[in-house]
């Protein structure tokens, strides 16, 4: 017989967990705000009906299966196309219904926060092999959903090359690489991008945060995908961060599946869907 755990025991359960449910939240909502509302609700769901939180099952698995619980009950969130601070979201919106129920869901799941197939099945109440299709169809819908221009800011050649080759490969142009905060903000002024994928620290001891500050000054509508060794710095909910978020090491198919999801989140002002 299981018991409940108290609440100083439940806290420090998902405590440890918390920093990349916003990070996951965030990824499916394509919005600090409205990500880190989500997760605030399932916390508070879960200290008012302790039943949602599975103790039978792995603390991580049982905390991101209750956060679905809410996002279904929810529903995906509605965005004010007025406001600018939720215009991706806005423009997300049209796109969702065209995508087969729960599949980016699984992939963020999978590649993003590495989840088995198993773990997703139980997050998302599907059977293991249900997970698995669920992620290849994601790919396949996403990756053909829509193409753009990609900038990277990264001074190690190897990793920007690496990203560069994965990129192209999904069929985005690359606008090209910058490796310090000034050739950064010169080469995003010259030729807009529709995505940012950005380094944290870059080869002048300058920060990618502040690039990226200073293109967002000029184009405050392109999303970004910052790339970190150290992400629950970033995932702290203290201050503006960071929706899209991707830790190092990374994989290919961390790349492939964030920026998908920062691409499907992208105003479609500038966006062309592949012929």
């Amino acid at each position: 017989m299981n018991t409940a755990p108290s609440s100083a025991e439940l806290s420090e359960q998902i405590g440890s967990d918390l920093p990349f449910l916003r990070r996951y939240a965030r990824a499916l909502t394509g919005s600090q705000e409205t990500g880190d509302r989500y997760a605030a609700a399932t916390l508070e769901a879960i200290l008012v009906e302790r039943s949602i939180f599975d103790n039978a099952m792995q603390p991580r698995v049982a905390l991101f299966r209750a956060f679905h619980l809410i996002w279904a009950t929810a529903g995906a969130p509605t965005a004010d196309t007025e406001d600018p601070i939720t215009r991706l979201e806005s423009a997300a919106l049209d796109h969702m219904a065209g995508l087969t129920n729960n599949t980016r869901e699984a992939l963020l799941l999978s590649t993003i926060e590495e989840f088995t197939f198993q773990e997703i099945g139980q997050i998302i109440d599907v059977t293991t092999d249900e997970a698995r299709e669920l992620v290849d169809v994601a790919i396949r819908e996403m990756q053909a959903s829509m193409t753009g221009k990609v900038m990277i800011i990264e001074d190690e050649a190897i990793i920007a090359m690496d990203i560069h080759s994965i990129v192209t490969e999904m069929g985005h142009e690359v606008t090209g690489i910058a490796r310090t905060r000034k050739a950064a903000v010169d080469l995003g002024t010259q030729n807009r991008p529709d995505l940012i994928l950005s380094d944290i620290q870059l080869a002048d001891n300058s920060s990618g945060i502040d690039a990226v500050a200073d293109l967002l000054a000029q184009f405050d509508d392109i999303p970004v995908i910052f790339i970190t060794a150290f992400p629950e710095r970033l995932l702290t909910g203290d201050k503006p961060e960071p929706a899209f978020l991707i830790s190092k090491p990374y994989t290919e198919e961390q790349v492939r599946s964030a920026v998908s999801q920062a691409m499907f989140f992208s105003s479609t002002e500038t966006l062309k869907a592949p012929v």
